[in-house]
């Protein structure tokens, strides 16, 4: 079943607070312990037993192409989606991919972040997002990081996601494309869609406790690195 079931790597950010890092190099290649960040999530998908994956990219972009080529050194089926100049946002950017991510659901992964989270486990809601057609989407949630002390949503006891609560969205989601029926491609972000779902109890939460740290600074970066053991 995951043979079937692709993915979408969101790498079209500018990555500023990574200036002047990020002038030269596209975010989703800065290195943690001597691999870029996207690596580390090509090699978590693949070995999960994801075969095909979609790459957006708006700066850079083609460095990000020369460096992971079509993606058979990990077993993958990479597909490239070019934006223009300064991205789409994220909704934006997913819209765009649909013709090539399919009509099942998907998972998404932000290509900054970095975690020890079993991508197994993406698979698995894949499949129950797919046995449950009502559903729009299941995010995953971790605690507060200090750079987002008042939160993004919660669960209920249903296992549903809340509005408010002390949880922040990780970038570790699986989206059924139904959620963007009706939306032209534009320049449109992602949370007011997810939000509009959520209020109508059609998104899955599930709280994550591992490793994870969303490397979008200087500070966070050599953090990360200093968790990971090699700095």
């Amino acid at each position: 079943m995951s043979h079937s079931i692709k993915a979408m790597i969101l790498a079209a950010g500018r990555g500023n607070r990574l200036r002047p890092l990020t002038d030269t190099l596209p975010k989703p290649l800065v290195e943690v312990c001597g691999k870029p960040l996207i690596v580390y999530h090509l090699e978590k998908l693949a070995e999960a037993g994801i075969r095909e994956v979609v790459i957006n990219h708006a700066w850079l972009g083609d460095k990000i192409e020369s460096a992971l080529g079509d993606g058979s050194r990990w077993n993958l089926q990479i597909h490239y989606s070019p934006e223009p100049e300064g991205g789409l946002e994220t909704a934006g950017g997913i819209i765009r991919a649909l013709p090539k991510l399919g009509d099942q659901p998907f998972i998404v992964v932000n290509g900054d972040v970095f975690t020890d989270f079993d991508f197994h486990e993406l698979v698995r809601q894949a499949q129950e997002l797919n046995d449950r057609s009502e559903l729009h989407a299941c995010l995953n949630l971790v605690p507060n990081p200090a750079h987002n002390r008042s939160g993004d949503f919660g669960i209920d006891e249903a296992g549903k996601l809340l509005q408010q609560g002390d949880l922040t969205f990780s970038g570790l989601s699986v989206l059924n494309p139904q959620v963007f029926a009706g939306i032209e491609e534009g320049f449109i972000p992602l949370a007011p869609i997810l939000r509009t779902s959520a209020e109508q109890g059609k998104v899955l939460g599930r709280s994550f406790n591992g490793y994870w740290s969303d490397v979008g600074t200087f500070e966070r970066l050599q953090q990360t690195e200093q968790d990971a053991g090699c700095r």
